[in-house]
C-alpha cells in the first residue's frame, strides 16, 4: 500500500471528524450536509472529499512537497477548521441531569414556573395554592402573590438569556448541532435551571481534557 492510499484510509477509518470539519469551514456546508463525509482522494494540493452524493475540493496552500507532509498538514488544517467555525477543540455528546444541589435548584425552579405563571394560582381555592403546599404557608403565600408580576416575567427573562448564551458560547463551540436533541436537552435544562447548566458541561469538558490528557 502506497503513502497516499495508507492516508486515505486511515483518514476514512479514525478521522471522519476532521473529514466532515474540512468541509464545513472551506466548502461552508452544514454539519448534516457533512455527515458521512469520505475522503476519496490525495493530491499534494487538494483533498478531494465526498458527503450525502456530492464531491468536495478542499486546497491544501501551499501545496505539500511529499507526502510525508500530510500528518502535520492535515492536523493544521483540522486546526484551521476549528477557528473557521469558532469551535473548540472538544465535543460534547452527552447530556448529564442535574443532581444533588443542581437538582435542587432545578426542582425550585421548575416548582415557580409552575406554580407562578398565573396570579391566580397564588389564592386559596386554586388547585396550585391547595396542593403544592401554599396552604401551609398562606404568609408565603401572599408574598409571593404580591411579586408575582414582577418575579415571573424577571425569571423567565434571566432564563432565556442564560438559554441563548449557552447555545452560543457553550453548545455552538462544542460541536453540539442546533435543534438536534442534545441541543433541545441541555437548553430545555437550562431555561428551567440556569447556571447549573454551564457548570456541569464545564466539568464535562475538564474530564474530557484530563482523559485526553492522561491518554497521551
Amino acid at each position: 500500500m502506497s503513502g497516499k492510499d495508507f492516508i486515505i484510509k486511515h483518514m476514512n477509518a479514525d478521522h471522519g471528524d476532521s473529514l466532515q470539519l474540512y468541509l464545513q469551514a472551506y466548502a461552508r456546508i452544514t454539519a448534516a450536509q457533512s455527515k458521512g463525509a469520505a475522503l476519496e482522494d490525495l493530491t499534494l494540493s487538494a483533498l478531494t472529499i465526498r458527503a450525502n452524493g456530492t464531491r468536495y475540493s478542499i486546497p491544501i496552500d501551499p501545496p505539500m512537497t511529499s507526502y510525508n507532509e500530510a500528518r502535520g498538514r492535515l492536523v493544521a488544517l483540522h486546526k484551521d477548521s476549528l477557528q473557521k467555525l469558532g469551535r473548540s477543540d472538544m465535543t460534547l455528546t452527552e447530556y448529564r441531569a442535574p443532581r444533588g444541589h443542581h437538582a435542587i435548584i432545578f426542582a425550585l425552579c421548575l416548582f415557580t414556573y409552575a406554580s407562578c405563571f398565573r396570579r391566580e394560582n397564588l389564592l386559596p381555592g386554586s388547585f396550585i395554592y391547595e396542593n403544592l403546599g401554599y396552604k401551609f404557608l398562606p404568609d408565603f403565600a401572599h408574598f409571593v402573590y404580591n411579586i408575582q408580576p414582577w418575579l415571573f416575567p424577571g425569571v423567565v427573562a434571566i432564563h432565556i438569556f442564560e438559554s441563548v448564551l449557552l447555545a452560543v458560547t457553550r453548545l455552538k463551540p462544542l460541536g453540539v448541532p442546533l435543534f438536534s436533541g442534545l441541543w433541545f436537552a441541555w437548553v430545555g435544562s437550562c431555561f428551567i435551571e440556569g447556571f447549573g447548566t454551564f457548570q456541569r458541561i464545564g466539568k464535562i469538558v475538564k474530564e474530557q481534557r484530563e482523559k485526553g490528557g492522561k491518554s497521551q
